[in-house]
């Protein structure tokens, strides 16, 4: 493998199944998009022609180009789908998490814009930035092209050229000008293709892909683990920090993907999945089988619950609902109900498990159980319930009864998506927690129980660890601008337009140069003494000093110009210097 292949974060000769899935990805992308041509190009024809044959032929056409639009959307929703390969290696039982695949983009050629702009808008020789604009399109190709690695390595690499992005911005994108180049890429969830010329599109598909990075890292995470637990939570909360970003500082995306509804399903959708990592967290720490723990459990459960029936509701809005694939909102459905019934779970857990309440610890114990419940359940008081072992059985009994319900809806809700029903982990979880209740209450009912089982009330949500939204932190990414070379970005930018640079020569006369300089990289003239050898030769303040007898200057701090101008001997000095003309 040559240097560039071995990019740290990107190993494009890794056929991982999630690299296998991604190319897959982009075949299918490609596909739609010759579709979405083909049916463009024949609805043209059908409103062009007025003959009755081209038109039945012309339609027949659309039909075929439609239906396989239909298949390949299908085709990529199956992709979209395939969250088991996106999950950890371990043998360990626990619940898919939902990823997304990368974007996909085209690949392109800024050679000749950014040669034409070097040439025109700086006045340099374009083709001594060669090395630069092949360093630039390298790193797009390793970014945008091939799958940047599931780790850290991978993210600061996609967060390398997102900070050069605004390097690229600052020195080729005129405010109300465009270079003329077209920034394609493919939307996350449809495959539809979009372009535009605004470089935002392109810094904001970049950063999407990083919030997507950031969902494969949090999925493959052991959450058996206390570590793993952790990176889990970490890699949501920093996938919900990017796609918040995203929403809040790019408006006016081409793409459904980047839409302000599709932003806000994702980071609900990242929210909800670092709750279920909490609960996961709380099982994980909690030693204690105690009344407390299981009460907490109880409502971290329903917390979960919560924030899954939100991301549900969202994902089934009229302009979301077409948009996300059916088995993640199945999914989350299925774990609304899955989160629900377990908090029904640990209450019984806590009521039937839990010795009676002694005196002396009832007032703690009360003041805990009366903020489990949504409202209060029907029967003797909560103090009597505490200390009365058959009305704790009777109470747990109820949340039983619920949680078996629950349990059951999970099953039903689960059943019902093709995708899901492959996937053994998730139903090996369901069936695993339905069974537990089912257990549980077959130890609990006795022969004798005469009375009708009551209807349990639902569990207060409550967590002990609120999510946070992580924004992407880009500093924390170093780069060095590729077009360093063009000189400092304060006055070398796309925005600032000057005169030509022009060569002065300065024969130093009695009193010196006969003018003052000022500031560092570049620096600037600050006075022009009337009638000496500098004001004779054209220079005026506010001129820049570029170049010293060839020397460039651009980045030169004051006291190296100012040495530079006094090693000179009689012959003199060319001084290289460019006038802003506006800014």
């Amino acid at each position: 493998k040559d240097d560039q292949s071995q990019r740290k974060g990107c190993d494009p000769f890794a056929q991982t199944q999630r690299s296998k899935l991604q190319h897959r990805r982009a075949r299918i992308n490609q596909q739609i998009n010759k579709e979405m041509r083909m049916r463009a190009g024949a609805e043209n024809l059908f409103k062009a022609t007025s003959n009755h044959k081209v038109k039945e032929t012309v339609a027949l056409e659309l039909s075929y180009v439609n239906s396989n639009l239909q298949l390949l959307k299908e085709e990529l929703e199956e992709l979209n789908s395939s969250v088991d390969v996106y999950q950890n290696d371990s043998d360990s039982i626990s619940v898919p998490m939902i990823p997304l695949g990368l974007k996909e983009t085209k690949e392109m050629d800024l050679m000749s814009p950014l040669k034409d702009f070097i040439r025109d808008h700086y006045g340099e020789d374009d083709t001594s930035f060669d090395k630069e604009i092949k360093e630039f399109m390298e790193l797009r190709q390793f970014v945008s092209l091939r799958t940047p690695s599931r780790n850290e390595a991978g993210l600061e690499l996609l967060m390398e050229y997102y900070n050069q992005l605004y390097f690229l911005d600052n020195r080729f994108f005129p405010p109300n000008k465009n270079l003329g180049v077209f920034f394609h890429w493919y939307d996350s969830l449809t495959g539809v293709p979009s372009h535009q010329r605004a470089l935002a599109f392109e810094k904001g598909s970049v950063l999407f892909n990083i919030g997507a990075l950031h969902t494969q890292i949090g999925a493959r995470q052991d959450r058996m683990t206390l570590q793993g637990v952790d990176r889990a939570i970490d890699a949501f909360q920093k996938a919900a920090g990017a796609f918040n970003y995203l929403k809040e500082n790019f408006s006016n995306a081409p793409s459904l993907d980047m839409s302000t509804a599709s932003l806000n399903m994702l980071v609900r959708l990242m929210i909800a999945q670092v709750q279920e990592c909490v609960f996961e967290r709380v099982l994980l720490t909690s030693a204690q089988k105690d009344f407390f723990t299981q009460l907490q459990l109880a409502q971290e459960a329903a917390r979960v619950e919560e924030v899954y029936s939100l991301v549900h509701q969202t994902m089934t809005q009229a302009h979301v609902k077409d948009y996300v694939p059916f088995s993640w909102a199945t999914m989350v459905h299925v774990k609304s109900e899955h989160f629900k019934a377990l908090s029904h779970y640990f209450a019984a857990v806590a009521l039937c498990d839990c010795p009676s309440v002694s005196d002396a610890d009832l007032a703690e114990h009360e003041k805990a159980f009366v903020q489990l419940h949504v409202t209060v359940p029907e029967g003797p008081s909560l103090r009597l319930v505490l200390q009365d072992q058959e009305e704790r059985r009777k109470l747990g009994k109820a949340h039983l009864k619920k949680a078996i319900m629950q349990h059951e809806e999970a099953m039903r809700i689960h059943s019902l998506c093709k995708i899901l029903r492959k996937m053994d982990i998730l139903q090996e979880v369901l069936s695993f927690a339905h069974k537990r209740s089912l257990s549980r209450y077959s130890e609990i009912d006795h022969e004798e129980d005469f009375f009708e089982t009551g209807d349990a009330p639902d569990i207060h949500p409550k967590t002990n660890q609120r999510p946070e939204i992580k924004s992407p932190n880009f500093p924390q990414v170093k780069v060095t601008d590729i077009f360093h070379r063009l000189g400092p970005l304060s006055v070398f930018s796309a925005k600032n337009q000057w005169s030509p640079a022009r060569q002065v020569h300065l024969v130093r006369g009695e009193h010196g140069f006969g003018f003052t300089l000022r500031g560092d990289s570049p620096v600037l003239i600050a006075a022009v003494i009337p009638g000496g050898c500098a004001a004779k030769a054209g220079l005026k303040e506010g001129d820049y000093i570029a170049s010293v007898n060839g020397e460039d200057c651009r980045w030169a701090k004051h006291a190296e110009v100012v040495q530079l101008l006094r090693s000179v001997g009689e012959a003199g000095v060319d001084v290289g210097v460019v006038t802003l003309r506006s800014s």
